[in-house]
């Protein structure tokens, strides 16, 4: 007797739930599609972003410069980590939250829990669009990857609606899934096709390199006004002064305490001095003065009991000359950012500098701190490898490095940028079309980068120029050490954070004095984005 499921069985519950999901879905757009459809407000904007919108920096520059330019703009995204402040000042943005996946599709098997997932995801996505924004936007701009349902969906309401699709292309999401897959699964094959059909068409494509570009021109005859739109850091990054360095490092002290850093880091006695900046007592005391900097000049700083907030002659803090070299790394914490090798470089940083500590002075060494920004989920891993190389007391505690991870508020980030001494990145392209933005990052706060090297880099990193690029632990293992030798004077990491001072500003004909320019997002956005969107715009006297 066949043991198969008649025809006339009850549907799964599974199966009921899509098809109650796919009717909600029909509804939204029968409702949207059978009303008069008004013509699009000009000067609005739609931005979606499939995911954390406060780790989306570069949607949210995307906003903030909608918004400054008198667009009314909607950022539609996911809830999580707080936007960055000077966007959620401005009145003409308006952010519309998704809801997250109902609770109780977790409690579901996964070949039901999935499909229902991304229906919910879509049937929100669409009533966003389509309802809880009265009037179709001019336009509307999704970052991409996410390709799937993204792409698809906005392609949709663009016809629905009228609306003009930008598309910022940050990478190739099939080539994301490839990591995962292989190149040839049919997943990875499904995903570039629906990639490559759907964001085929649009009213403009904006690449962060060149070499992107390049691509899916030729491979994909993308139709469409195309444009490079490097990514550059917002004006809020800087180099830090030594007294805002000094308000920060008081501010992440707790996290600078703990055992491995306690005996590793110099002594420290808030207010009045920080591990890494201190101030000095000129013209507050009457004892004589030591050379600035000095260990007697520190412990005296230490010692003064008129060093308080409401002296009228309190000097501005200085950085220590004991502090030890900062480096930063930011970082997902995913297998393609291969922190093994950082973690590489720098037991071999160690071995060199206790191979030098009893040579001469100018040839030794100094300390480090790498800190490592970010959560992801091989964080927990590195770190418990970590941990016995800098216990207290262990026989192979590290002598010269100590390793921290933290995650810093959106204000705190571009501080810790501008005051360290260098900064590394590990960024591997799943496509090799993309940019590392935390180099960007970085190189608004002035901070000179040791970055993994691939195919387009050199759209960013000048190697020799505004930093170095390595393809190995060893290769990062000598470049840090070169740096950093004879710091805090260090004359080779001198010579990389002077070159931001010979940069050329952004959209002029001419060179910098060091072959480079550079410049803020905004500067960078109005000189590319405002012809874009405005041309067609009756001309304003003053924007």
């Amino acid at each position: 007797m066949s043991h198969t499921a008649s025809a006339d069985a009850p549907p799964s519950v599974g199966t009921s739930l899509t098809l109650c999901m796919l009717l909600a879905a029909s509804y939204l757009l029968w409702r949207a599609y059978s009303k008069p459809r008004p013509k699009p407000a000009l000067r609005s904007v739609a931005i979606l972003v499939l995911g954390d919108i406060g780790r989306s920096p570069r949607m949210m520059y995307h906003a903030e410069s909608f918004a400054t330019n008198k667009f009314k703009t909607y950022l539609i995204g996911y809830g999580g980590s707080k936007p960055i402040p000077s966007l959620l000042s401005l009145s003409l943005v308006e952010i519309l939250p998704l809801g997250e996946p109902p609770a109780w599709l977790r409690g579901l098997p996964f070949i039901i829990a999935g499909p229902l997932k991304v229906l919910s995801q879509v049937a929100d996505i669409l009533q966003t669009l389509l309802v809880r924004i009265p009037r179709p936007p001019e336009y509307i701009l999704v970052q991409n990857p996410p390709s799937i349902p993204t792409l698809a969906i906005v392609w949709l309401v663009s016809r629905l609606r009228g609306c003009k699709v930008i598309i910022d292309w940050h990478n190739l999401g099939y080539t994301i899934l490839a990591l995962k897959l292989g190149e040839q699964h049919t997943f990875v094959r499904i995903a570039k096709w629906f990639e490559s059909y759907f964001g085929r068409s649009a009213y403009a494509h904006l690449f962060v390199t060149k070499a992107m570009r390049s691509y899916l021109v030729k491979e994909w005859n993308l139709r469409g006004h195309k444009v490079v739109l490097h990514d550059r850091p917002p004006a809020r990054f800087h180099r830090a002064s030594p007294s805002e360095s000094h308000e920060l490092f008081q501010h992440l002290l707790p996290h600078l305490s703990t055992p491995p850093l306690t005996a590793f880091l110099p002594a420290s006695k808030p207010p009045y001095s920080t591990p890494f900046t201190y101030i000095p007592p000129s013209r507050l005391s009457s004892v004589p003065r030591p050379a600035s900097g000095g260990a007697d000049d520190l412990e005296l700083a230490f010692e003064l009991s008129d060093l308080t907030p409401f002296a009228e002659n309190v000097p501005l803090p200085e950085l220590r000359s004991d502090r030890p070299a900062l480096l930063v790394s930011s970082t997902s914490w995913t297998p393609d950012e291969d922190f093994a090798m950082l973690l590489d470089a720098l037991k071999q940083y160690e071995r060199r500098a206790r191979e030098l500590e009893d040579g001469d002075e100018s040839a030794r060494l100094p300390k480090v701190l790498m800190v490592v920004t970010g959560k992801g989920p091989l964080r927990q891993k590195y770190m418990r490898e970590i941990e016995p190389l800098q216990a207290p007391g262990g026989d192979a505690t590290w002598k010269y490095v100590r390793c921290a991870s933290l995650w810093l508020e959106a204000d705190d980030y571009p501080l810790l940028l501008g005051s360290a001494d260098l900064g590394i990145s590990l960024h591997s392209s799943s496509s090799a079309l993309d940019l590392p933005m935390k180099v960007v990052d970085m190189f608004g706060c002035g901070l000179p980068v040791c970055a993994l090297g691939f195919k387009c880099l050199d759209e960013l990193v000048k190697d020799g120029v505004n930093g170095l690029v390595f393809h190995n632990a060893d290769e990062l293992a000598t470049q840090i050490e070169n740096l950093l030798r004879g710091f805090p004077t260090a004359p080779a990491l001198t010579a990389l954070q002077d070159s931001f001072q010979g940069a050329s500003p952004l959209g002029t004909t001419g060179a910098g004095t060091n072959g480079w320019e550079w410049g803020t997002w905004a500067e960078n956005w109005n000189h590319i984005m405002r012809p874009l969107l405005l041309h067609d715009v009756a001309a304003e006297a003053a924007l």
